[in-house]
């Protein structure tokens, strides 16, 4: 009998340790939460934008990874997909005009009630972040993103390509696919198309014009 006790008694403490250790680590991952909630910045949606006050953490995403324009309120606007992208990268969080906090997923329900086109653009412009290029919007160029070279930021030197990204399964007329290598001729910049297939991967074509 005292046998069977002192079993009971180890079980108990095991047991015990259990529910600890689970506890410690609801502890420590609420800490890590509320730390990461503190470290991201706040955003708000704002119809076709997200918007930053102004704020040194602001300055810093404009000055060092060229993300956004700043206005003339001092305020620090992000298109859609760059808003996205530094969601992703947990450098933000984005609130709508409730203020409350979007997901991932309503982001990107509104960001495509906006721009019925935004998750073949986010594709490319995440893609082309990855490999190490500044991405901005091309719309006065009649493009949907203009790309810098590697080590080179907006103001330092002119965007080497114009880039239209499109789903693999989608199709262009010639009169289309003319108009695109116009407008990049007359910018004196690359054409490439950034091909999206279903699983989100990014093929990148570059045209260009040749004499027979």
């Amino acid at each position: 009998m005292p046998r069977k006790k002192e079993v009971n008694s180890k079980k108990e403490d095991t047991q015990k340790k259990i529910t600890k250790k689970k506890k410690n680590a609801e502890e420590t991952n609420q800490e890590t939460k509320v730390k990461e909630e503190k470290e991201t910045l706040k955003s708000v949606f704002a119809q076709e934008r997200v918007l930053l006050e102004n704020s040194d953490e602001a300055r810093e995403l404009y000055n060092k990874g060229a993300f956004g324009k700043i206005l003339e309120d001092q305020k620090l606007q992000l298109s859609l997909q760059e808003a996205l992208y530094l969601m992703e990268k947990k450098k933000i969080h984005v609130t709508d005009s409730k203020n409350k906090k979007l997901t991932f997923e309503s982001f990107l329900k509104q960001a495509t009630q906006k721009e019925p086109n935004f998750w073949i653009r986010y594709c490319v412009y995440k893609d082309m972040r990855a490999r190490g290029y500044i991405v901005k919007t091309a719309l006065k160029f009649g493009a949907d993103f203009r790309v810098y070279d590697r080590g080179i930021k907006p103001g330092e030197d002119h965007a080497r390509w114009i880039i239209y990204p499109v789903h693999e399964g989608s199709t262009l007329t010639w009169y289309e696919f003319a108009a695109k290598n116009r407008v990049a001729h007359s910018t004196k910049k690359r054409l490439m198309m950034g091909v999206v297939d279903d699983e989100g991967d990014v093929t990148y074509w570059e045209i260009k014009w040749m004499r027979p």
